[in-house]
């Protein structure tokens, strides 16, 4: 495992300083060759030199590197964000990260909203695609500060694009014996749009015969998710949609904290990602030692996964379960536990767990 890490702003720093800890442990006891080289891209870098991130990484890191992992970016003293553009979206659209992978799986029953839920109720993925739809920047303004001002995005959608995302989350089912994907638009407003994706995810779907595919409008999906949440196992989506229904899948598993994801594309190289907890540098509560670590560890355990190594990855799954299980919690969680505290009760755990089955 060779692994760029950027910690970026607010938060980033200090849940991705946890998330190393719990990474290099974990390689240490389970005799994993690891690596990890640290980048300093971010607010304080730009602002202090202009640069962003140098073109030449999306290009050499998934030569170099099996996988990125990332903190968060965005910060008040960039106005326009334009650092964070060229990093996170950058990343995403010159190396070519398609699929964004996220799982949604519920670690401990008290830390969701809904009544009566057991953790085996929520433990569905959802695929968003990544480098399309509205978030291509395509659009203007005409009349701007006038009574005929009009504001417009362009949502693109491509036959590729389309095809891919479709395609990935119905190889994901396949590969782990899931009996369904569902595909959520919104085709009774977005008609071509729609059009587009329904012929594409009828397509794909008949290659897969042991999968049976379902269609479900946005608005609806996000309904029966918060209704029945265990009747899910695989969802794929736009770029848009996907957005809006995984940061609602998150309060399914205690908030933003809880959230990771992946985001890769079709790399031959050995790359097989970028890793990022969804929440964002949340700069309300940067530099406090409150931030919840979680969401970035569990991007560990999904890291090792897609490495190979299954066994040290349930190891930092099940460690994360068991401290939130022994009340070792960020105050989101309901807890008083710091940022730190968090990562020492998860690679304690770790440890433990491991001797426990005779490894290590």
């Amino acid at each position: 495992m060779r692994i760029a890490a950027i910690r970026g702003d607010g938060i980033g720093p200090e849940v991705i300083e946890q998330a190393v800890r719990v990474l290099r442990t974990t390689a240490e006891i389970h005799s994993i060759d690891c690596r990890v080289d640290e980048y300093p891209y971010g607010a304080d870098h730009y602002l202090s030199t202009g640069v962003t991130m140098p073109a030449e990484h999306f290009e050499q890191w998934p030569k170099e590197y099996t996988a990125v992992l990332f903190g968060a970016v965005g910060d008040r003293r960039v106005p326009d964000n334009a650092h964070a553009k060229d990093i996170i979206l950058g990343m995403r659209t010159r190396m070519n990260l398609f699929a964004n992978c996220r799982p949604v799986e519920l670690v401990h029953a008290d830390l969701c909203p809904l009544k009566g839920v057991k953790e085996s109720d929520i433990q569905f993925t959802v695929f968003r695609e990544n480098t399309e739809d509205c978030y291509i920047h395509s659009g203007g303004v005409m009349r701007m500060g006038t009574a005929d001002e009009v504001a417009i995005e362009n949502a693109v959608h491509t036959r590729v694009g389309v095809e891919r995302i479709v395609r990935a989350a119905f190889e994901y089912a396949a590969a782990r014996g899931c009996s369904s994907v569902v595909m959520s638009d919104k085709s009774n407003v977005m008609q071509n749009a729609g059009d587009l994706w329904q012929r594409v995810f009828r397509e794909v779907a008949a290659e897969y015969p042991a999968l049976s595919p379902r269609h479900l409008l946005i608005d609806a999906l996000h309904a029966e998710v918060l209704r029945d949440p265990a009747q899910f196992e695989v969802i794929v989506t736009s770029n848009m949609f996907g957005d809006i229904l995984t940061d609602m899948c998150a309060q399914l598993q205690g908030g933003m904290g809880m959230a990771a994801s992946v985001s890769y594309g079709a790399h031959t190289t050995g790359f097989t990602g970028l890793y990022e907890p969804v929440h964002g540098s949340a700069p309300d509560i940067a530099g406090r030692c409150i931030a919840n670590p979680l969401g970035a560890i569990l991007c560990v355990a999904l890291m090792l996964e897609r490495h190979g190594h299954t066994r040290a990855a349930s190891s930092v799954f099940s460690a994360v379960r068991q401290s939130v299980t022994d009340g070792v919690r960020t105050r989101d969680l309901g807890g008083e536990s710091s940022t730190h505290e968090v990562g020492s009760a998860v690679i304690d755990a770790i440890t433990t767990i491991t001797r426990t089955e005779g490894g290590g």
